[in-house]
């Protein structure tokens, strides 16, 4: 039963996405804005993402949090149905500012690591690098459903970029990567049971650690992106000017340092657009 059922849920996520493609990108992405904005706030993740936003956020009035996870659903809306084909979103609607670190890090023939977070469309930026010329190992959590998995493997790896598993398969893929000199993009920002408590918005929550690991490791550049939703299916990808840190001896001390400090750049991002995170993740311990 359970196999029968994932094949009629993939099958359905397989239909839904051919006639998304089906569409002009414009109207692809208002259908997805406008059925989220009229779903998800009667799922009961919507309880989760107004608890994170206050807490986080706890100068925003009661006006400010509905306008807020009214457009968290719209833009997560969008971004489901622009996955669709995120590789049709040409280069012409995507703003690019910091294409300069873009270019070093691919050029430098060193290994590299890039972080982001899931804000506006974080599918997109595997596309902007890719099209700059930069290729990066993807690392992503597997979808439940294997058939629905595959279905989203395909559309990332249109992109040019190839993509691991979170796990074991992707710690040994990242050294892999980074060995030989190559690049590995990772979405930072969600809690990670098996991570370690650092600051996020005030309250400690459990955080990956693994770039920093990789970073000091390698003493490698990290290089922080992300992207911006404009207005409607038209981006603004931000690469910022990548940082590298050095080990000082103090092994536990140095990862906690990094970890911390990436915490505070996803702060600063999501502070500034609230709207575009990911709020109904259960990030904190309750």
């Amino acid at each position: 039963m359970s196999r029968a059922s994932d094949t009629i849920v993939a099958t359905v996520v397989k239909t839904a996405f051919a006639l998304l493609r089906a569409l002009p990108v414009d109207a692809a992405s208002a259908l997805g804005g406008a059925l989220a904005r009229s779903i998800g706030p009667r799922l009961r993740v919507h309880r989760i993402a107004e608890r994170n936003l206050r807490r986080a956020l706890p100068q925003l009035d009661d006006a400010a949090v509905r306008r807020t996870l009214r457009d968290m659903w719209d833009n997560l809306g969008r971004t489901g149905a622009e996955f669709s084909d995120v590789a049709r979103i040409p280069l012409e609607r995507i703003e690019i500012i910091g294409r300069k670190h873009i270019d070093a890090l691919r050029d430098d023939g060193k290994p590299g690591i890039l972080i982001s977070g899931h804000i506006g469309n974080w599918e997109l930026m595997q596309v902007t690098w890719a099209r700059l010329g930069l290729r990066a190992l993807g690392i992503y959590r597997a979808a439940n459903n294997e058939a629905t998995d595959w279905i989203f493997q395909d559309l990332r790896e249109r992109s040019g970029n190839t993509f691991a598993p979170k796990g074991k398969r992707a710690a040994r893929a990242i050294l892999s990567e980074l060995r030989r000199g190559g690049h590995v993009a990772l979405l930072v920002d969600q809690k990670q049971n098996d991570g370690m408590a650092a600051p996020f918005f005030g309250r400690d929550a459990m955080t990956g650690y693994v770039v920093a690991e990789m970073a000091l490791r390698f003493e490698c550049p990290i290089m922080p992106m992300r992207v911006e939703r404009l207005n409607g299916a038209h981006f603004r990808v931000i690469a910022d000017a990548p940082f590298t840190v050095h080990p000082t001896g103090d092994h536990a001390a140095d990862v906690l340092r990094v970890t911390r400090q990436i915490n505070e750049i996803l702060e600063t991002w999501i502070t500034a657009r609230p709207e575009q995170w990911f709020w109904v993740h259960r990030r904190w311990p309750d």
